[in-house]
């Protein structure tokens, strides 16, 4: 009980200064980016008696180090301040838009992991025959093609020439503000709510960007996955198996296979992680209410509440995937506990 009272220690405080540290960094390079806060409340045409007023609310006359210590005591109770865009509180903003992402993202990973392992074992197995050149192509290719220009061609394709995909938005207008959020997730809340009509349009709107995102995600998983079988492949308890004449198959899924279980976890942690956060021109693109797109709108109107706390989420996003990859590998790996 001792060891893993210190090892949850050892954990929550690393979360702790991670989590410092990255406010911080953001809270004071915000600061000195050439942005006027005041001007982005009240506007350029304010006059000079509504600037100094607001620039006395906002505490920019205190002492730098006095106002950050004051956002961390704002922030540890939950308020990140008020939104530019919306007027409403930050926090509220983000319980809104957070979900829409995390919904997108999720797909996503579920295509990206459902095509990406499959793949890569099979180019792996295939090492310098076609399939394998086709693999490391296709993989190559959404690797390197930006999202936002795969979204446009997806758009104009497969949404205006076909219409076989919905456009952009998370459902048809038609349906806007029908359903009453329980759980954030559309897909789920239209099941609840007995909408089936809103679920095969929510269908028909995330299948496309989750698509693009998923194809992404698929080239970095086959790639890394045939790197992962590769060297496994090359073992002496692969070749001793198959002397023994167990098939290619057994050897590949029930030998090869779990001994690169956990270094995927690692592989598929982090390709959530930008699934989460690295969406943001995807959901420009598609009109999506998401955390990207809402951190992108927070960019361009300079509102440093959004920026800080979104950064902050980004940050927390991270470290709690990797927490749940170190318990994830105790699980896979007995070598590890």
């Amino acid at each position: 009980m001792r060891r893993l009272g210190r090892e949850v220690f050892r954990q929550a405080s690393a979360v702790a200064i991670s989590l410092f540290g990255l406010l911080a960094i953001t809270f004071f390079i915000g600061r000195l980016l050439p942005l006027d806060p005041v001007v982005a409340v009240i506007g350029d045409d304010a006059p000079q008696s509504t600037y100094d007023m607001v620039y006395r609310e906002l505490g920019l006359d205190r002492p730098l180090w006095e106002q950050f210590a004051i956002y961390v005591g704002k922030v540890l109770q939950g308020d990140f301040g008020a939104a530019i865009n919306t007027s409403n509180r930050v926090a509220d903003d983000l319980l809104r838009v957070f979900p829409a992402t995390v919904e997108l993202a999720t797909v996503s990973i579920v295509i990206g992991v459902g095509l990406g392992i499959p793949f890569g074992v099979i180019a792996a197995v295939h090492r310098g025959t076609l399939i394998d050149h086709v693999v490391r192509v296709v993989g190559l290719i959404g690797y390197s093609a930006p999202n936002f220009w795969l979204g446009l061609m997806g758009l104009v394709v497969f949404y205006a020439m076909l219409g076989w995909v919905g456009g952009p938005g998370r459902v048809s207008v038609f349906y806007i503000d029908m359903i009453e959020p329980r759980t954030g997730f559309l897909l789920i809340d239209s099941l609840l709510a007995n909408e089936p009509d809103v679920f095969w349009s929510a269908v028909e709107h995330i299948v496309l960007p989750a698509s693009i995102l998923g194809y992404s995600s698929t080239a970095y998983i086959a790639r890394m996955t045939r790197s992962f079988m590769l060297e496994q492949l090359s073992q002496e308890y692969v070749i001793t198996a198959r002397v023994k004449g167990l098939s290619r198959a057994r050897v590949v899924w029930r030998h090869a296979f779990p001994n690169i279980m956990v270094q995927l976890v690692t592989v598929i942690a982090l390709a959530y992680a930008f699934l989460l956060e690295g969406a943001v021109l995807t959901e420009t693109v598609f009109a999506w209410p998401g955390f990207g797109r809402y951190l992108t709108l927070g960019l361009l109107a300079g509102d440093m509440n959004v920026v800080l706390a979104c950064t902050l989420i980004v940050g927390l996003t991270f470290v709690v995937l990797n927490l749940i990859s170190d318990i994830l590998y105790r699980l896979l790996d007995p070598r590890t506990r």
